[in-house]
């Protein structure tokens, strides 16, 4: 049994980092589905297809949702739907984020959760003086 994976962000943000880290590593590894916010949706709207994809997803181990901007729409939307369900929502969605969840699809939720963030940070470099060498 494998966590789901839910990504919840803004505009084609979802479908096309998840389309990228299918493409780079050849599969998608974990079950996975993408809600796109647009700026006429509906909250409530949101929230009802949030769940629905939650449900979905569930398959008994949970499901992590990564969302791009904390404080956004996408990400308030992620807390409240995965809010009183086997969730965990990690926001600042990167591609280097999803690699790392990727390449770990055995793990629990909670070490999924953290492997995202993780990644997420290590994947974000300053690059210039003083930056480490590549």
């Amino acid at each position: 049994m494998r966590v789901g994976l839910l990504i919840v962000a803004h505009r084609h943000i979802g479908s096309e980092i998840l389309a990228t880290a299918s493409r780079t590593l050849g599969i998608c590894p974990l079950q996975t589905e993408s809600l796109e916010v647009f700026n006429e949706d509906e909250r409530n709207e949101l929230l009802e297809r949030a769940g629905a994809l939650i449900t979905r997803l569930d398959q008994g181990a949970g499901v992590l949702i990564l969302s791009d901007a904390y404080g956004s729409t996408p990400s308030n939307v992620a807390v409240a739907a995965g809010t009183d369900r086997r969730c965990r929502v990690v926001t600042g969605l990167n591609l280097p984020m999803l690699l790392r969840v990727f390449n770990y699809p055995g793990r629990s939720l909670d070490e999924l959760a953290e492997s995202a963030a993780a990644g997420g940070r290590a994947g974000i470099i300053a690059v210039g003086e003083g930056a480490p060498p590549s």
